[in-house]
């Protein structure tokens, strides 16, 4: 839905932060822009910045700059050749109901629990999914995958065999996305970002007590966590220490279906070496920020991330296959054929934690590290699948004795100052070399400017400042299609994200997606039968505000993890404005 062709932050804009807008016209000459407040007057003008053709969003473009106004005003609109924003406001605390929002939905996502009207509104309760009870016997007991379970086409095995005479107790944890299908890599990195959230707080001396954003991040990320141990293979099992790499449907679920009523039976499938990386970097994470507030709990944690890494070590290259070339197979395959990164990444941790030698030496080792072979940063940011610049994020932000943390940090800056140098005009930080948008290219929007903001944590410098801040504008209405991609915040929002139960325009008697919600956003590929028709747009325009559009509008939480730190680092800067 674009209401305006200029297009701005419909939330706002600090007090001292950067303010800028993007207008779509044609003219190749300046334009003078206004900025308005509700009753007409005007605060601002100047002019507008033609930037010729951007092949992002396929529209000849301009940008503004109004950075200079430093006057808090609850709403304003800027007008531009003859046209008119959606209206902003101006001021400090505008993203705090921002990142409560985006918090919450986590908890929205909480599997094997009832969700009560107290969490986010009584169109939000629902009862407790796949506990041990009908329809589907849920996930307190749920048998490996059976063999012959998981062959193709052309009958080839993609387990090779495996399977266990075993149950798991895979109950709790959060929904992954739009299924109930629940996934140890994707919510590794969350867990990984909602802890990192508390740990920037808390370096930050910011209030982490109870009812706080921190708080709530860190209970949410405990629940995630403690879900993910209970994947773990048990001793004296064959893989011992090993991580089953999801939990899923045995076919998939149709739209709408609330948790409690799925009829599908569930299993467990394989281990994997990600799958066990990332819960050996998370359980070392939190084992390092509970060490005092619960020492037991830390070293059981710390227990488990050694153990979790002693396993992958032993089993370097089990690797989770494409489920997806198996037709309704009930659940994502997040296959990743790569694990160097997620070596890197829970070496660091664990380094981090214990500042031992052994680890450290991995580290060094690891051809993600300085001078390795492969690049820690690359233009598109991060996501699951590749998490090197997160563990480098780490090993800058979090205090260790690391030897050359000095060039780690110089490396995080330098990569910050890479993104910003490609001045998209719609301010945002996602610029992939190829021009195509990725599945979920707003998580890596986001990712971004979280790299970015983490620079200019550990510089100081105020234009890395901006420019994480600028990258917010594009997921809140500064966007080809001038819409916030976050429900319930803006003027015009995305509410039909892919979701099974919360899928008002299929079923009236349910809710839209909760506010704070991310939409997966823009994805090239338009991969579902409603995006399809995009195919051959700009990368900006492969977007469709509909339920069944999984490919380009689904939730996730890893997406969410991602807005939720980036949008905690805004709310950090208060008014933008120096310290007095």
């Amino acid at each position: 839905m674009i209401t305006s062709r200029v297009h701005v932050n419909q939330v706002g804009y600090l007090t001292g932060g950067p303010k800028g807008a993007t207008l779509v016209c044609a003219e190749d000459s300046p334009q003078q822009w206004q900025l308005r407040a509700a009753t007409g007057e005007v605060l601002a003008e100047g002019d507008t910045v033609p930037r010729g053709l951007d092949p992002s969003s396929g529209s000849r473009v301009h940008t503004v700059d109004f950075s200079a106004v430093r006057t808090p005003a609850a709403r304003v609109h800027l007008v531009a050749d003859g046209a008119t924003s959606p209206s902003f406001a101006i001021g400090g605390g505008l993203y705090d109901r921002l990142l409560h929002d985006a918090l919450t939905v986590f908890t929205l996502q909480r599997s094997g629990v009832a969700i009560g009207a107290d969490v986010a509104g009584a169109q939000y309760a629902r009862a407790a999914g796949h506990l041990g009870m009908e329809p589907n016997l849920g996930d307190t007991q749920v048998s490996p995958l059976p063999r012959g379970a998981a062959f193709t086409n052309h009958g080839a095995d993609l387990y090779a065999g495996w399977s266990g005479d075993y149950v798991v107790d895979g109950s709790g944890g959060w929904y992954d996305a739009g299924d109930q299908g629940k996934y140890v890599v994707n919510g590794g990195i969350a867990v990984a970002q909602l802890l990192g959230l508390v740990e920037r707080a808390l370096r930050a001396g910011q209030d982490a007590g109870p009812g706080t954003p921190a708080a709530l991040a860190l209970d949410e990320a405990r629940w995630e966590l403690d879900w993910m141990v209970r994947m773990q293979v048990a001793p004296g099992l064959r893989l011992a220490g090993m991580v089953h790499h999801k939990l899923h449907d045995e076919r998939w679920t149709p739209l709408p279906t609330l948790p409690a009523l799925d009829p599908q039976r569930r299993f467990v499938h394989r281990p994997s070496t990600a799958a066990t990386l990332n819960l050996a970097a998370v359980a070392a994470q939190v084992a390092r920020l509970m060490a005092v507030a619960d020492p037991e709990y830390a070293a059981r944690m710390l227990e488990v991330a050694r153990t979790a890494y002693r396993a992958a070590r032993a089993n370097p290259v089990l690797l989770a296959p494409d489920t997806n070339v198996i037709a309704n197979f009930g659940g994502g395959p997040y296959n990743d054929s790569e694990v160097d990164d997620e070596f890197y990444w829970a070496a660091a941790e664990l380094y981090l934690t214990t500042g031992e030698a052994g680890y450290l030496a991995d580290l060094r080792d690891n051809p993600y590290h300085l001078g390795g072979a492969k690049p820690a940063f690359v233009p598109q940011g991060f996501d699951w699948r590749d998490v090197a610049a997160w563990a480098r994020m780490q090993l800058a932000v979090v205090d260790s004795p690391l030897p050359e943390r000095d060039e780690v940090r110089v490396s995080l800056v330098g990569a910050a100052e890479h993104l910003l140098a490609h001045d998209e005009p719609f301010g945002h930080l996602y610029s992939p070399p190829d021009g195509r948008y990725a599945w979920g290219s707003n998580g890596m929007v986001a990712n971004c400017a979280g790299i970015v903001a983490a620079a200019s944590d550990v510089s100081g410098d105020p234009r890395l400042r901006d420019g994480a801040l600028a990258g917010i504008d594009y997921l809140l209405g500064r966007n080809a299609m001038g819409l916030s991609y976050v429900t319930g915040h803006g003027s015009a929002y995305a509410h039909h994200q892919h979701s099974r139960w919360y899928a008002r325009s299929l079923d009236p008697s349910l809710p839209d997606p909760p506010p704070g919600t991310l939409s997966g956003g823009p994805n090239s590929d338009v991969p579902d039968p409603v995006s399809a028709p995009l195919a051959g747009r700009p990368a900006q325009r492969c977007y469709v505000d509909d339920v069944q559009a999984f490919g380009v509008n689904e939730m996730a939480v890893n997406w969410n993890s991602a807005l939720a730190w980036l949008v905690a680092f805004a709310a950090s800067q208060g008014d933008g404005l120096p310290a007095a």
